[in-house]
């Protein structure tokens, strides 16, 4: 064997560890388990508050298939036709939500069309979600969400008409992490796409920070007019960076670590400060105490819910801090 040829298999060694390391980091910071699968949820129970529908559609950008689960409510429409509350991770958020939940959002004058947007598989979280919500590569790897955003708007979006008729002036938009990386993406990219935009624990760190650099800056350059809710949340726990949950021997551990302290500890409420100061933009910041990444997931859905729909007497777990909007 020639050295030129042991030294190309070398770097092509090299760098298929070097991705498969970086691919690592991130989906063991999403997941525990990637083998976790959804289970029983309320979509296999019988109807009550809401009926479930299922449809899927496919991204011709990655040949990806994703699974869309409707929660349509039973009560008539309003005059102004139901409100909708849209999920990423549509598995793992599916998980979340129970009779009670369902019977509290039932009851309320204008209950939302819930639609969970996950992947075709009964997996809790899918590491795809990596590529689909990330805006730019990092590392050889994400880039697509804004192949998503089409499907949303032009595969996805179409389809919920069939089944039901929501106000396109009161849509919301939920994420955790990476999903909130996404959510905060189609606020700078596509700010009519959605009216509310709820991002909890948002990986500001993709890419060293890269979506508060021209992303951002061009939002709020030229939007001048833009209107949206921003609700934008964190851990108390993954402010003080606590590792003390956190295995400290393992390589990609520290390695993903390295990563999230690219960006500032109060990236995420300065971000609320920042977007807050737009005239037609009302931001705020929550923090939910004592609760590390894992752990903002359910609290910020709920929290995003209970602050949209206005539902209460649920397990709904609100922010210990709020910045007021003005």
């Amino acid at each position: 064997m020639s050295n030129r040829f042991l030294l190309k298999r070398l770097r092509a060694v090299a760098a298929f560890l070097f991705v498969s390391v970086l691919w690592s980091t991130v989906t063991v910071a999403q997941q525990r388990d990637p083998a976790q699968t959804i289970g029983h949820t309320v979509f296999d129970e019988p109807e009550g508050a809401y009926r479930f529908e299922r449809f899927t559609v496919e991204n011709t950008d990655s040949q990806t298939r994703y699974r869309v689960t409707l929660g349509i409510p039973a009560a008539s429409a309003p005059a102004s036709n139901y409100p909708a509350f849209w999920m990423l991770d549509g598995n793992a958020a599916l998980m979340e939500f129970d009779a009670a939940l369902l019977d509290a959002l039932g009851e309320r004058p204008a209950p939302p069309v819930l639609v969970f947007v996950g992947y075709d598989n009964d997996l809790r979280i899918d590491r795809r979600r990596v590529h689909d919500y990330t805006f730019i590569e990092d590392g050889d790897q994400g880039g697509g969400a804004n192949a998503l955003l089409d499907v949303i708007e032009k595969r996805i979006r179409p389809a919920i008409a069939q089944y039901a008729t929501t106000n396109p002036q009161q849509q919301t938009l939920w994420g955790h992490s990476l999903g909130g990386l996404f959510t905060l993406t189609t606020l700078f990219t596509r700010p009519d796409a959605f009216d509310t935009y709820a991002a909890g624990s948002p990986s500001l760190w993709w890419a060293e920070g890269a979506l508060l650099d021209g992303p951002e800056q061009a939002f709020i350059a030229n939007h001048e007019d833009a209107s949206a809710r921003v609700l934008l949340s964190l851990g108390g726990d993954e402010r003080r960076r606590d590792t003390s949950h956190r295995d400290m021997n393992d390589p990609r551990v520290r390695e993903h670590l390295r990563r999230v302290t690219s960006v500032p500890a109060d990236t995420v409420e300065t971000l609320a400060e920042r977007l807050d100061v737009m005239p037609g933009v009302r931001a705020t910041y929550r923090e939910f105490r004592g609760m590390n990444h894992g752990q903002t997931f359910r609290a910020s859905l709920m929290d995003a819910l209970a602050d949209v729909t206005g539902v209460t007497g649920v397990d709904t777990v609100r922010a210990s801090a709020r910045k007021p909007s003005r």
